[in-house]
């Protein structure tokens, strides 16, 4: 195998060359909660962020061994695919990184933030537990940190998730301010640890559980799809994380979309869009920025309006539709069909 690693909500912009580093709510859901106390699942977060860097202290061909051994392909994913390419050999990777001061100091701050994981390996088996539950043919990946220079957050590879702490450090880290004008401030606030399990979870779904059919291009189409990702979210997540951490909204977006979900939901009308199938147009109620453009007044809209409101749309048709179990749900692909039953009006 060469590689097999799928880039979720990727910041690629370091490339291997000698500088590498230089540049340096409570959810409103109304199911309850699955007992899955019968489900035994302990997940642990293999640290390879600190054995890549206590490596330093060893040759580079005793440390090669021993990541190669322990990590096999994420190790050489890591290498080859997010920090460098098949243009460098493992050794010339590992001597670029321990030779710069701005790799020694990133560690040391994701060092100092993740002193203790133990939390989020808590709340990771319990997520999971609740997928078992769901889907009991599912596979738990291994979980493995690492730090990347904002390379990816949370790839998936084979029998891998990676958790890309430097991604996570925190909304006022030193660091992000310094890459602002590759990451910008509207992304990079939500880098905060409370974001981990979410985006593993959403990752999880899109990737392992739940792909995008090619052939659903229709804005509706698209709004449902996300809406049921969310939903799912829902369902898997704790209580106590916020649909605004869900979505990755502030809370004064939430608000925003809560006042003005009539007229959001008109303006779809009123302008034909929900069997648009124009990229170009749909992209703006589907894509990440700091608001959507052509809603709201002084640029004060949410993001990615379409994928709010289909997340609305998706509770509301389980709402009116009790009957229907979360796998009935997600393996629905009529979206005219969740959105008739849905019986989505917003007043």
């Amino acid at each position: 195998m060469i590689y097999n690693v799928k880039f979720h909500q990727s910041y690629l912009f370091f490339l291997f060359v000698p500088a590498f580093f230089s540049l340096l709510l409570v959810s409103c859901t109304q199911s309850t909660k699955p007992d899955v106390s019968e489900i035994h699942l302990d997940v642990k977060i293999a640290r390879f962020d600190k054995d890549l860097y206590t490596g330093k202290a060893n040759s580079l061909d005793k440390t090669n061994e021993f990541l190669t051994k322990k990590y096999d392909v994420f190790y050489d994913d890591y290498v080859h695919r997010m920090v460098g390419n098949f243009d460098y050999t493992n050794e010339q990777i590992l001597t670029t990184l321990y030779k710069d001061s701005a790799y020694t100091d990133l560690n040391k701050e994701v060092d100092n933030v993740f002193k203790d994981i133990t939390p989020i390996e808590k709340d990771l088996s319990e997520s999971f537990k609740y997928i078992l539950h769901y889907y009991p043919k599912a596979k738990v990946p291994r979980f493995i940190s690492f730090v990347s220079g904002f390379a990816v957050q949370t790839p998936i590879g084979d029998n891998y998730m990676g958790i890309g702490l430097d991604m996570f450090m925190g909304k006022d880290s030193k660091f992000y301010k310094a890459i602002v004008q590759s990451v910008p401030t509207y992304l990079s606030r939500r880098f905060t640890p409370e974001y981990i399990v979410p985006r593993i979870a959403e990752t999880y779904a899109r990737e392992e559980l739940f792909h995008e059919r090619d052939e659903d291009r229709t804005l509706l189409s698209k709004m449902v799809y996300n809406g049921k990702i969310l939903y799912f979210m829902d369902e898997v997540l704790a209580d106590i994380v916020p649909d605004s951490v869900k979505i990755g909204y502030t809370q004064k977006h939430l608000d925003w979309c809560k006042t003005f979900e009539s007229d959001i939901w008109a303006y779809y009308l009123q302008n034909n869009l929900l069997f648009e199938t124009d990229y170009q147009k749909i992209q703006v109620f589907l894509a990440e920025g700091p608001f959507t453009p052509g809603l709201g007044e002084k640029n004060e809209s949410a993001p990615k309006l379409g994928i709010w409101t289909g997340w609305q749309i998706v509770r509301k048709y389980m709402q009116e539709n009790k009957e229907i179990t979360l796998q009935q749900l997600m393996a629905e692909q009529d979206a005219q069909k969740i959105l008739n039953l849905s019986k989505y009006k917003p007043k």
